[in-house]
Parts: C-alpha cells; structure tokens; sequence
C-alpha cells in the first residue's frame, strides 16, 4: 500500500472519545473537524477542535447515524480523513466504504473486515476455522420464533440472545426457562433493531460467570498482526461494561501467550489492518471461548496505552496512512497495572437508570498517575439521546493495589453533582473484598452488591457541618451581591436585623436529616454560627457564582458550589475535601404540596414511549407490564406495582416524557 499523507481529520463522534481523538491529531501536527448536533452545540469536544460542523438535531439517527451528513461535513471542511471513535457508525461496513468511495482516508479497518466481524454469526465460523475455541449456539435468522426457541431447548437453558449486528448490552437478553422465550425475542428484536438497524439475533448457550477477557490486536496493510496483551473486563452490570483493567490477574503468562496467539491468527484469518478486540469468555478451569471481534477501537483502550506506553490513535492514524507497525511482536512489552472505571449519569438506587440533565458541578481530581478522558464540563446537558457516560478515570500504579488505591481516592475526590452518578457505587465495587483478592467474574455486581443502592459509611460529622456551612456562606454571598447592585445603602449588610442578637437561619435537608445553621455576621467577613448546639467561627474569604473560600474553625478550605433552583426545588451541591454533598433547601415560605396521583406510574427518567401495554378499563395485577420506555439506548419495563384498574393513559407511543410525568394512573381501590 503507497503511504498517504492525512492532514485533517473529521472525527465522526462526540463526547469523550472525539475529545481523545483530537488530542493525538493535533499532537501529530494535523487539524481536527468536529460534528455536532443540535443538543451538542455547547460541547466541549466542539470548542476543542479546530473546525466543527453541524450535522442535525438531537437524535442520532438524524445526526451522528446520518452518512450523508458527515460525508458532507468532510467535504464541507476539506477533510481528507476520517475516525469514527467508537459506537454510532465505527463498525458500519457501508459507512467505511462510502468514504473510501468519497476518496477519504477510513482510520479503521477495511469494509470487508468490518462486514465479515459484524456479524457474530460470520465471526464465529471464521473464529473456528482459525482453530479459536466457540461457544456453541445458532443463528435465529430466519427462523420462526417456534423454531427459535425449540433450538434453544436443544441447546439446554440458560441460553444468551444477542444482537447479530452490534454489542454493549443493546438487545441481549439472559433466558432461563422456555416460557420467557417470546417477550425476550421480541424485546431483544426490538432493541437491535434500535441500536443498530438490525433485528438479526444469535443465541448461544450461557456460561454462568466466566471472567471477561478482550485481547487487543493491530495490524497494518503489510501483513502484519500483533497482540497489545490483554484487558479483563468482568465487572458488568446490564452485559455493559464498569471496571476495566490491563493485565488480568487472572492469566498465567502461559495462557496470556496462548490466548495471544489465538488472537493474532484469527487477525490474519481476517487479514486484518488497524485497532481491533477479540474478546472471549475465560472459564473457571481455564477454558477459553470466543465471543466476538470489535472493529474498532475499546471504550477501555486507555488501560492498554498505560501498560504498553503506546498511543493506540496514534498508531491507528500511522496504519492508515499505510505504514508498517512500528513494533514486532517480540518487541511489545508491558509494565505495571491500570484500572479504568466508568462514571456514568446513572442511579444505582433505582436499577441503574440512566439520568438526563445538567452537570451542574465538575471538578476532576488531580493525582499522580491519574488519566481522565471527560465528555462534559460544569454546565454540560446530559441528553436523554446519547449515552450517559460522563468520564473514565484511568489509575496506573507498578501494582495492581497501588492502581486500585489510587482510583479508589481519585473517585472519592471528584466532585460531580446535579445528577445521580455511580460514583459511590464504583467505590464500593473497587473496595469490595472479593475485588481486592483478585475474584472477579461477570456475575459480580449480582453476586456482591446485593443492594447497589447501598451507602459508604456516613462522612465525618465536622465535615458535613462546614460543608453546611460553606453552603450557607455561598447563599449570603450571592444576597450580597445582589444587595450591591439595590438601592439599599452598602453600610446595611445582608440580613440586617434592628434586634442583632437575633441570627439568620438556613436549614437544609440531607439523606432525611434536617440541618439548621444560625448564622449572625460581623466585620470583617467573620461569621458566628450555630449548628443543632454547636458553635463554629467562620470566615468569608472569597466568593463567586461558582465556590467559595471559607475558614471554618481556621480551617480554610475552597468549596466548590453549584446551585440548582427551580419552582419545586432549591438545591446546593457542595464539594471539598473529597466529600460532595447534596443539600435541599427548605423554604422560608412553606411550598403548596404537590398533587399526588394514586396508584400512578410515573417516568423514572427522560424517554420516548416504545409500546404501551395497557388501556383505560383494562385490570392489572402487580408486576403486570404497563409500558415500555426507551432511554439513552435501553429498553425500560414500568410495572404496576399493585393490582388495580387502569384509570388514565395520559400518554401514545411515540411520545417524549420527563422524569416524573404521570403516565398511566392506576385506581387500586378497585381491584375488587
């Protein structure tokens, strides 16, 4: 292959990964395009690139799905090469060949390798040609869905379904029993088909908690084909990955030789060019199994550049131009240990659903040996149309404890707020016992974390109090400047009182536990306050729209503050010192209480109504499928949590919902 000169890149992405790419294109001296949608407009992957171009409104399909659009984007901007990250169009044979056709550079693999791996169906009879261990299973296309599932009896239960044409948990389902057979095709048909415009499903027999092990291969134009060692990648929840980290601990160097050369053969089966994944199932006694091949670059490709102090983009981009790889395989080494965790916009306290909103605080840790690849800043739309994940915090330490101690205060420190996150619960997996002793599988988070919603111990009391404070003190600030600009003379301070023995009060309300703190200032910026008995001095330092700087007891600290106020809630978030509280304010006036609706089921999240189950008369039992929604990408089932009549339907199909919008009302007063 004659070697290609790229000069600009268009990165056919958003979020996280259209920021990482970026970083290397420019580092190699080259510009960057970025696209974006309407709801992307004020990203930061956006203001980062040198160039960006709009490509559509909100839903991926009209925007970052749109051929058409990104092949005009590129040739709008003057590209001459694109990357497609990872997700949306990255294993989409067409996608690469119609900008090859458009005479663009593809940073990826060739269509054909693309087409042949994206189908799992294609990829395991390659796999086993090539002498890679399968787990046996068929393909449902074509098939009756009787037939379907008189196959997955054969093959004994439990059994996986899974999308043909794609991955990430979209249209997989687990199935143990012959009777759930039906809503499970259906379901799983519907998903694909969402995700990626492909309803073709595959079912194979399922292994009960085997480790996850993705083996991550490069080859060039030039015949070669290495392996970059491996990432293990158990711990999942919803078969999405969490936590990922480079080695495993669980392979021998004898077993990471042999499924490394398994890997590699199954490359040049391909004759495979660019970055890519196989990845297996590991079972107990050593046993290994293919599952499939990513075409692309991994969410987790970050704990293989830390271990291997490679640039994978870099050597994706070099491979594109048609130049050799730079390393043979006796060549490639690797040092230390790195764990990667997701920070997702999520709430474990509600099964993992996915949040939609504004970020309102941020504020990454800064620590040796710490990587953060962030698609949001303070002030960034969470949107309901793409996925939620916020960052992936990378630790590398020469061990895996040190790695793992590391990315346990790394969490801890970062301050994120204006949404549910996952963030206590990556703690609590990453300090887990079991997590600790090396046993990790994918049934994990099942097996251990019972109670996902389950708290860390409470934070030191001191603390609480001066971050009350702290909020407290941002409050008066903010009345203080609003006073400055009044007509009220500047001698009067905020909160004056004819009677200065008398102390203003805030109180707030956290985790169910009211806090008043009284407050009286004085000259100076010197505060005296009083919290459930205890007396604190404190001082306003500074102050602005986004933190104060505070000394409590002598203590000076910089709190970060975001506040979130809106006609039913007032909310301060408050972070330091590794601690991020979120404090509702009580009123001064009390509130009018809100309508309740009995029996109603309401929207857990932002969503669109993919099916509704039921109609107005209809009787319902608890448990009974009341609707489905659908929410950055999944699939969700509202239930009726009692028996009852269906009293209202207040939404179609089709429709957008917000969190906590009444949808179906159910009278369980006549369940008679």
């Amino acid at each position: 292959m004659r070697s290609t000169i790229i000069r600009k890149v268009l990165i056919a992405n958003r979020g996280e990964i259209a920021r990482r790419i970026a970083r290397t294109v420019k580092s190699l001296g080259m510009s960057s395009v970025a696209v974006f949608s309407d709801a992307d407009e004020g990203a930061p992957h956006v203001r980062e690139c040198d160039e960006a171009v709009r490509i559509g409104p909100a839903p991926s399909s009209a925007s970052y799905l749109d051929i058409d659009r990104l092949l005009n984007a590129a040739r709008s901007s003057g590209a001459d090469a694109v990357h497609p990250g990872y997700g949306f169009l990255s294993e989409r044979a067409d996608f690469a060949q119609r900008c090859i056709d458009a005479g663009l550079v593809f940073i990826g693999p060739t269509p054909d390798a693309i087409a042949r791996m994206g189908s799992k169906i294609e990829s395991k009879r390659i796999a086993s040609e090539a002498g890679v261990p399968v787990i046996e299973g068929f393909s449902a296309e074509g098939l009756a869905h009787a037939e379907v599932i008189e196959r997955a009896a054969a093959l004994g239960f439990p059994v996986l379904i899974k999308a043909s044409a794609g991955g990430g948990g979209r249209g997989m389902r687990i199935v143990r029993d012959a009777a759930l057979m039906p809503d499970a095709l259906l379901s799983a048909e519907r998903e694909a088909r969402s995700a990626f415009g492909d309803g073709t499903l595959l079912v194979e027999r399922y292994l009960e908690a085997p480790r996850h092990i993705e083996v991550q291969i490069f080859g060039d134009s030039h015949g070669n084909v290495v392996h970059l060692f491996e990432r293990e990648c158990s711990i999942q929840r919803r078969h999405q990955k969490v936590i990922e980290e480079a080695p495993s601990p669980a392979l021998t160097p004898e077993l990471r030789a042999e499924m490394g050369r398994a890997a590699v053969a199954l490359g040049k089966a391909i004759g495979y060019s660019n970055a890519g994944t196989v990845e297996l199932v590991l079972d107990r006694r050593g046993g290994f199994y293919f599952l499939e091949v990513n075409t692309r670059l991994q969410v987790e490709h970050p704990v293989t550049e830390a271990i291997t102090g490679l640039d994978l983009v870099k050597l994706q981009i070099e491979v594109a131009q048609g130049k050799p790889l730079p390393l043979s395989q006796h060549e490639l080494t690797y040092s230390g240990h790195a764990i990667e965790a997701r920070l997702y916009a999520e709430d474990p306290a509600r099964e993992f659903l996915p949040a939609a909103g504004k970020v309102a605080l941020y504020t990454e840790p800064v620590l040796p040996g710490l990587r953060i690849d962030s698609g949001v800043e303070r002030g960034s739309e969470v949107s309901v149309h793409y996925d939620p994940m916020l960052a992936k915090v990378i630790a590398t330490g020469a061990t895996r404890e040190e790695a793992r101690h590391t990315l346990i205060r790394a969490l801890r420190s970062f301050g994120v707020g204006g949404l549910p996150t996952n963030r206590e619960f990556l703690v609590r997996v990453l300090s887990h016992v079991a997590f600790a002793a090396r046993d990790t599988h994918t049934h994990f988070i099942e097996q251990h974390m019972a109670s996902p919603a389950a708290s860390e111990p409470a934070p030191p009391e001191a603390l609480v109090r001066a971050h009350a404070v702290a909020a407290t003190l941002y409050l008066y600030a903010a009345r203080r400047a609003r006073a400055d600009r009044s007509p009220v003379p500047a001698s009067i301070p905020s909160g004056f009182r004819n009677n200065p023995w008398r102390k203003q009060e805030e109180r707030f309300v956290l985790d169910g536990r009211t806090l008043a703190v009284s407050y009286a200032a004085r000259e100076g910026g010197m505060f005296e306050v009083d919290i459930e008995g205890s007396a604190f001095s404190a001082r306003l330092v500074d102050a602005s729209a986004e933190a104060v700087v505070a000394e409590i007891d002598g203590l000076r600290r910089r709190y970060a503050v975001a506040r979130l106020k809106t006609e039913h809630v007032d909310r301060l978030v408050v972070h330091a010192a590794e601690l991020c509280l979120d404090f509702e304010r009580v009123p001064r006036l009390p509130r009018r209480a809100a309508d309740q609706v009995t029996g109603g089921c309401v929207a857990p999240m932002t969503g669109v109504v993919r099916k509704l189950a039921v109609a107005k008369g209809d009787r319902v039992k608890k448990g009974d499928l009341l609707l489905m929604l659908e929410a950055m990408k999944m699939e969700h089932r509202l239930l009726a949590h009692a028996d009852g009549l269906v009293a209202e339907v207040r939404v179609r199909e089709g429709q957008m919902v917000d969190p906590d919008d009444v949808l179906v009302v159910v009278d369980t007063e006549a369940h008679g």
